[in-house]
């Protein structure tokens, strides 16, 4: 039986350790827990090449944190006296069927050097999944939270084994892990990596900077997606959760709105009326894409820990063109 120790790590984050703190997610992650964790010590994990930096790094303390180094990982968690880490750690999917053996490599045997770490320290661990976990077989509508999943691509299958490890070790050694899957997320802040659903970003840059925009994947192609603020605060509260009430923990279905192609740039144009788009298909992120659910039933997590987006279409596609148009 899992441990009880481990509950008040989770309900009482303060020695923090975001894996991967310049990417899109971590990136304000790692600000959003230095800002609302009071008395936090939060540090930015990062890989050689991908230093943090401006406020990221003049904010709080920074460490190379390679998942591949389980030596550094076990240094860097005592030296803070870390309680909780936040292991973002991925090559995305369009990036990882191009790298799978990386792919494995970073997510699998990087999230065993995690696991390790957390059961010989006492850490409670979130590692995101995504809907990359589904696969063609997957009901595509209202995907339900325990359903069968057989993705088709590397990126799929170590999000898969992630959930299933992740319980492994709850169940069998007591660690605190938890996570949601991710719909596809989208910011203003820090530009996506590789991901099928990074379109849903780069329309509202091609929106703002006057541009026609070339959609990758056809029209029609729904999928779920998320406003960055709604995905951070996620990740939050599934920390926070009380453990009594987690009936799930790898991972939970965290929804806030589908859409294709056609239906946000009917958004968009609601703001800059005269927004263009094209098609140009892109045969590897098409069928990654058929493969994902269209939409998730998210019941679960609004029960077991009270889960409920703040934006939907319209007011994201107003805030990302007000930010954008600042930025830009």
């Amino acid at each position: 039986m899992p441990q009880k120790k481990h509950t008040q790590y989770c309900l009482k984050m303060k020695n923090i350790l975001v894996i991967g703190s310049t990417g899109q997610i971590g990136s304000e992650l790692t600000m959003k827990l230095r800002k609302e964790v009071p008395g936090s010590t939060v540090v930015a994990g990062y890989i050689k090449g991908a230093e943090p930096k401006g406020i990221l790094f003049e904010s709080g303390p920074s460490e190379i944190a390679d998942v591949r180094d389980g030596a550094a990982l076990h240094e860097i968690v005592r030296k803070y006296n870390i309680d909780t880490i936040y292991n973002l750690a991925a090559l995305l999917s369009a990036v990882a069927e191009s790298r799978p053996l990386m792919a494995w490599d970073i997510q699998m045997n990087g999230l065993i050097n995690i696991l390790e770490v957390a059961r010989e320290n006492g850490v409670a661990v979130f590692t995101p999944s995504s809907i990359g976990s589904f696969g063609p077989e997957t009901p595509a509508v209202n995907t339900p939270q325990d359903t069968v999943q057989r993705p088709r691509t590397m990126y799929g299958v170590t999000k898969v084994s992630t959930e299933l490890l992740s319980n492994y070790y709850y169940y069998k050694y007591g660690v605190d892990t938890r996570s949601v899957r991710f719909p596809g997320l989208i910011s203003y802040v820090t530009l996506p990596g590789g991901g099928t659903t990074d379109y849903a970003v780069e329309i509202y840059y091609s929106a703002v900077k006057g541009e026609e925009f070339v959609c990758p994947v056809k029209a029609g192609t729904f999928m779920d997606m998320m406003y960055m603020p709604d995905a951070l605060r996620a990740a939050v509260e599934i920390m926070q959760a009380d453990p009594d009430k987690l009936v799930h923990r790898n991972a939970f279905n965290i929804a806030s709105m589908s859409f294709d192609p056609e239906i946000i740039a009917a958004a968009i144009r609601k703001e800059i009326p005269d927004f263009k788009m094209r098609y140009e298909v892109d045969p590897l992120r098409q069928h990654i894409a058929d493969s994902w659910p269209d939409s998730m039933d998210d019941s679960c997590a609004r029960q077991e820990w009270g889960w409920k987006p703040e934006y939907d279409l319209a007011s994201m596609t107003k805030d990302m063109i007000d930010h954008l148009r600042k930025k830009l």
